[in-house]
């Protein structure tokens, strides 16, 4: 029994491998179009307000202070915020816990170096991420230069890739027992023709 257990295991392990790699390849594959399509609202807003501000409409009329403003740790809506390349915020629909969030370090010299667009994963405080894309607004006749980003929370995204995660998994432990279960089938079968 020992032996047939050893050579089981020995045939098991190329397809233990195989089931491993196509596990993991399907969660990423998923795992990466939920997190990819997370951005698509948000590259529109900031599209369409950059190229507002590039023909003169001022940041304040966007986005007027204090009326349609987004608790960025409790609301999944969407947010913008205008700032100029120091970083001071020039109008801004988002809040954290009541205050302007503080925006990311560098994040105006990485929306240039990345050809005026950029997009990445914004945690401003524990617990609070967002899918956030920037869009650079070259200062012409009509306005200065200005940034644009537009965010919004990835609650929804991180449940769903957590949810594919425990779905993978299960569907990794199934498939390397189930193909240890026939290989080690075939090899008692085999056993008792030789027998």
């Amino acid at each position: 029994m020992k032996k047939i257990l050893f050579k089981s295991f020995l045939l098991w392990l190329p397809f233990a491998a195989l089931i491993s790699f196509v596990c993991l390849l399907s969660y990423v594959l998923v795992q990466q179009n939920f997190r990819q399509t997370a951005n698509d609202p948000q590259v529109q807003i900031a599209e369409d307000i950059a190229q507002a501000i590039g023909t003169g409409v001022s940041p304040q009329e966007i986005v007027s202070p204090g009326v349609q403003t987004v608790d960025i740790a409790t609301s999944l809506d969407p947010y913008v915020i205008i700032f100029n390349a120091s970083g001071t915020i020039l109008a801004s629909s988002a809040t954290l816990h009541g205050q302007p969030p503080t925006l990311p370090q560098g994040v105006s010299a990485s929306v240039i170096q990345h050809g005026g667009e950029d997009r990445f994963t914004w945690q401003p405080a524990p617990g609070v991420r967002s899918a956030v894309v920037v869009d650079h607004v070259a200062a012409s006749g009509n306005s200065p230069e200005s940034f644009v980003l537009a965010g919004r929370s990835i609650r929804e995204i991180e449940i769903r890739e957590e949810n594919t995660a425990h779905i993978a998994g299960l569907g990794w432990i199934a498939g390397l027992v189930v193909m240890f279960g026939i290989i080690l089938f075939m090899a008692k079968i085999e056993k008792r023709f030789k027998d």
